[in-house]
């Protein structure tokens, strides 16, 4: 336990010190300003005032889901990427710490960090409840939504982080993964057999948000994400196990 501590301190040191993470803090904060911005027009607009806007906030807007879908394959690309590179994960994985070790570490760091960059829009939400009557259950629902896709993203960003050595392709594998995964839920709307559709439901990451966004807290979307997480955060240590033995 102490020596996973000790792995996710260096991890969030390494994120404080770079100065990737206050561009990624920056530019996140001035992307997320803007939806607010145009929450509060929506809100401002008679013709439009009757829009909830936790909302959205959380998850209804195409700008949220563009957000999560870059920010968070930079967060996690140089996770064991850059260890490769420079080859100190070799020497990380002959110390006494075990290769499932080394990825939950380095996945709650990222977590962290993620969670961090959300932590400003609490701000926001204090604004909103000035425009109309705010409900906590929305709200907590709403951060609790946003904790899962990161603890989703964050798995798969860590994956590809852990299947190459150069942090661009890590990003990019990422992204492309990220869209897979958001896309398929979209397609609901084309599927015409009752199961398939039912399916697509369940998948799709828009409709999860939006209920958490008005305070549902379905257990299958907490599953569902809680799962694949498991899922990739196990293939990611499996990876490693893989390169530690070529």
């Amino acid at each position: 336990m102490r020596k996973s501590l000790a792995l996710v301190r260096r991890e969030l040191t390494a994120y404080f010190s770079s100065p990737l993470a206050y561009v990624v803090l920056t530019a996140f904060l001035f992307f997320n300003g803007y939806v607010f911005w145009l929450i509060i027009a929506f809100l401002n607009d008679p013709r439009t005032q009757a829009m909830a806007p936790l909302r959205l906030m959380f998850g209804g807007t195409l700008f949220f889901w563009l957000l999560l879908l870059f920010v968070v394959p930079v967060i996690t690309m140089r996770l064991l990427a850059e260890e490769r590179r420079t080859g100190t994960l070799e020497v990380l994985l002959t110390s006494p710490v075990s290769e499932g070790q080394v990825v939950i570490a380095k996945f709650v760091a990222a977590l962290i960090f993620y969670l961090f960059l959300w932590l400003p829009t609490v701000v926001y939400v204090l604004i909103l409840g000035s425009y109309s009557s705010i409900d906590p259950g929305p709200v907590g629902a709403g951060y609790l939504g946003i904790a899962l896709l990161g603890v989703l993203f964050a798995a798969i960003g860590l994956l590809t982080s852990a299947l190459t050595r150069n942090q661009i392709v890590a990003a990019i594998f990422a992204f492309a993964l990220l869209m897979v995964l958001f896309s398929i839920g979209l397609l609901e709307q084309l599927a015409t057999s009752p199961s398939l559709k039912s399916a697509l439901s369940y998948m799709n990451l828009w409709d999860h948000m939006d209920d958490f966004a008005r305070g549902l807290v379905d257990t299958r979307h907490v599953v569902y994400d809680l799962s694949l997480a498991g899922l990739f955060l196990f293939l990611a240590t499996k990876a490693l196990e893989a390169k530690k033995w070529r």
